[in-house]
């Protein structure tokens, strides 16, 4: 025991007592810790100070204390936030005598006015560190406070006073804060910046969340450079939430022509819950949500009542109406592909962590699901129609829900044994069809790089041997006796022809991957023409991709960049490589060729690649064909397909001669 706590054990770990123990104060645990404040100190926490300052702002707004708030970025990279609300107090505090309200606010942690509940009834900012998080954060800061008819102003640095509070003379109609902060480059670094879009869709934002307020953004020009941004604007948007879905769908369909949209009252004067909610045809979803005005993306409770809400309203609907088939929907199937924006309005939330992305206050799921559960009832019955089309659409989710169920539940190794898969597919090892593809290459060379440079879990790799048989031009027999095809066939487990189920394919993704030549593109297409004449829901339901890999690569000392075509590689030579005295240029005989991890860096990694998806919505609106024309099975893209790929060698050549005259670009 002595050897483990006698003398002999001090000196080895050295001296520690009273004089070791490192008292914080003030604001300096912030600057030593940022990320116990603001989540870090990369681009998204440095934005998150200026969200901060916002919403003390939006409080007052909310609150009915102010109904303008500017925000303005400066041309020497900083921040302005401007409210015409009360004013932050200037007196001196009762518990600091020497100080005033406004420099313990800004200098002290855990201080403000939104404890209590009596200066806001709702607020964001509940932990009273915001203010002063942000001033010990930030290289300076200038507070300006109209109150009382007074100008006052007081500057800081690095959290620590720099100046006393001034009263700068009177004023006859002016009130309101002015917050004026450049963020410290000793704490985020010099490269990171604000960025003026990211601050101007926090402001649009704020404004749709708030119906009352109107929020003036200004930026200086120098800033802007290409954003897509305006240099002013004014933000106010009077039907709140419903003018917020109807910008994020712009003219995308949607099942039901009305928006199911409100603004409610929570039970037991809780608070406020206002939604905008819509189901667009094509899937795409939207989701959003707010408390307080603060952002949660990470959801929370609130999500969880109003998904509640929702899931029972349209399971009681569908009773209603008889459709026993709802009892099978789940709030999966609901809420998958909608577009939902959700604010609520409550005192004393509950947040995880202080960057307040999750709502866990427990009790708001069971306010907004009674809030909004009889509110959709009724908009559910006052439009049966609609209400119908929604159900049905659901319906199909569920079932497609249970069809993928099924599928997942069925074991690849077993899978695998029933299939009798080809020897030469380098299979995944993920147990589920989920986020998992397979690259079809051509030959065994390029096979091999390709299986070095996957992901074992959801990548697979079948090599083909040369151009496949062209299907259309081929018999039946033909087909069925070409090795190649069956082994492709084998492997993606969903069958062909009349066989064909898109619900038995076994991977999400089916990459073509070619070498970037002329004969890769010949391969490609043959591939192209097998999937659409024996597998065309592949295509339909989006499974089929072109890998995009590089033709060439430009090397100028350090500087390294891969060029897809002869286009790109001039694009590169005129801006990339311009001052570049000697640039060598490589191109690739073919991906078999390529070392495995630039295979990888280029094509195959999903952080680093560009896939094109392959589509037959595409196809027909270039040639100005209908998709129901398209689904009809003897379009103009089936003749087009016949016509070039075709037995008939007249007809091709006829193509040729017709649209001979609009090539550009010839690979020789």
């Amino acid at each position: 025991m002595a050897d483990l706590f006698g003398e002999g054990n001090t000196a080895k770990a050295g001296s520690y007592g009273a004089a070791d123990i490192e008292v914080l104060e003030g604001l300096e645990p912030v600057r030593k810790r940022p990320g116990m404040y603001i989540g870090g100190t990369d681009e998204r926490a440095m934005h998150h100070l200026a969200s901060e300052i916002l919403d003390n702002s939006m409080d007052e707004a909310v609150a009915g204390h102010a109904n303008r708030i500017e925000l303005t970025m400066n041309a020497d990279g900083s921040i302005t936030v401007t409210d015409n609300g009360r004013g932050i107090p200037v007196d001196n505090h009762p518990k600091f005598p020497k100080k005033s309200a406004l420099e313990v606010i800004f200098t002290t942690l855990h201080s403000g006015g939104k404890f209590s509940g009596k200066a806001y009834e709702t607020s964001g900012g509940l932990h009273g560190v915001g203010s002063s998080v942000v001033n010990a954060l930030s290289e300076w800061m200038t507070v300006e406070v109209f109150r009382d008819k007074t100008h006052y102003k007081q500057s800081f640095a690095r959290g620590i006073p720099t100046s006393k509070l001034e009263k700068l003379g009177s004023v006859s109609n002016k009130r309101g804060t002015t917050v004026t902060f450049k963020a410290d480059h000793e704490i985020f670094g010099t490269k990171l910046k604000f960025k003026p879009s990211w601050l101007y869709q926090m402001a649009r934002s704020k404004a749709y969340l708030f119906r009352g307020v109107e929020i003036r953004w200004s930026c200086d020009p120098s800033l802007l450079k290409d954003a897509n941004i305006p240099e002013q604007d004014v933000l106010h948007f009077p039907n709140g939430l419903l003018d917020f879905l109807k910008a994020s769908l712009h003219d995308r369909p949607v099942i039901t022509d009305k928006f199911f949209h409100g603004q409610l009252n929570l039970p037991d004067k809780a608070g406020k819950v206002e939604f905008a909610i819509a189901w667009p045809e094509d899937g795409d979803p939207i989701s959003h949500s707010y408390c307080n005005t603060i952002p949660t993306p990470l959801g929370g409770t609130h999500e969880q009542g109003l998904r509640t809400a929702l899931t029972r309203g349209i399971k009681s609907y569908g009773s209603l109406v008889n459709n026993k088939k709802a009892d099978q929907i789940t709030s999966d199937d609901v809420m998958n592909g909608a577009a939902v924006l959700l604010s609520v309005f409550i005192r004393d939330p509950q947040f995880q962590g202080q960057t307040k992305e999750k709502l866990v206050t427990n009790e708001s799921a069971k306010w907004v699901d009674s809030a909004i559960k009889d509110y959709f009832d009724h908009w559910l019955t006052a439009d049966p129609a609609a209400s119908k089309m929604l159900l049905e659409s659901i319906i199909e989710k569920a079932e497609e829900r249970q069809r993928r169920k099924s599928d997942k539940e069925m074991a690849r190794k077993t899978a695998t044994r029933k299939l009798r898969l080809p020897g030469k597919l380098a299979d995944c090892s993920r147990n589920d069809a989920e986020d998992t593809e397979i690259f079809l290459v051509e030959g065994d060379s390029a096979g091999g790089s390709a299986k070095q440079a996957r992901s074992r879990e959801t990548q697979a790799v079948l090599p083909l041997r040369g151009k496949i048989l062209n299907v259309v031009s081929a018999t039946a027999d033909k087909i069925r006796a070409n090795q190649e095809i069956q082994d492709l066939i084998l492997a993606l487990g969903c069958g062909a022809g009349k066989d064909f189920d898109v619900n038995k394919l076994r991977y999400e993704r089916i990459v073509i991957m070619t070498d970037a030549d002329v004969d890769g593109a010949h391969i490609a297409s043959l591939l192209v023409t097998f999937f659409y004449t024996q597998m065309r829901g592949l295509i339909e339901k989006g499974h089929l991709y072109l890998a995009q890999p590089p033709l060439y690569r430009l090397t100028a000392g350090t500087l390294s960049e891969y060029a897809r075509d002869d286009a790109h590689k001039e694009e590169l030579m005129k801006t990339t490589f311009k001052d570049k005295k000697k640039v060598d240029i490589s191109r690739f005989k073919g991906l078999g060729e390529m070392p495995a991890a630039q295979l990888k860096e280029t094509t195959m990694s999903p952080e680093s690649r560009t896939l094109l998806r392959v589509t037959i919505p595409d196809a027909m609106a270039a040639l100005g064909i209908t998709e129901e024309e398209g689904k009809a099975g003897n379009s103009e893209v089936d003749d087009l397909v016949e016509r070039l790929m075709g037995k008939n060698a007249d007809a091709r050549f006829q193509f040729i001669q017709e649209n001979a005259e609009f090539v550009q670009d010839i690979d020789i």
